[in-house]
């Protein structure tokens, strides 16, 4: 079986990995959707860094999961019964409290 994540993973942090394991743990294919941004302070990273970054977070679990690029899409909807649904993963208080806005500040002041 395979999940679908849609985000702008800028960056592709701890609460996101803890995400995709748990989906790897439950013995699904995470399919991991970028979201293909215009570059901003909000969207520091292009999709080939994005890329590289969670290939490299989850190195351990090669094969596991796929990577797309989609455009930037800003909602998702679907008429009655579409034959898959959504759902919401809860992680641990640590992992749910990260802020990739927080990560992303802080890297641009260390830039600067």
């Amino acid at each position: 079986m395979k999940s679908l994540l849609i985000g702008r993973f800028q960056p592709f942090h701890e609460g996101h990995k803890k995400l995709v394991e748990k989906l790897i743990e439950e013995g699904r294919t995470p399919i991991i959707a970028i979201r293909r941004t215009i570059k901003s302070d909000k969207n520091p990273l292009n999709v080939r860094q994005r890329r590289v970054m969670i290939r490299e977070a989850l190195k351990k679990h090669i094969r596991k999961f796929r990577i797309i690029t989609i455009p930037d899409i800003e909602e998702v909807v679907y008429g009655r019964t579409p034959g898959w649904s959504i759902r919401e993963i809860r992680l641990d208080t640590k992992a749910e409290a990260i802020s990739g806005t927080e990560i992303r500040e802080n890297t641009l002041v260390n830039r600067k």
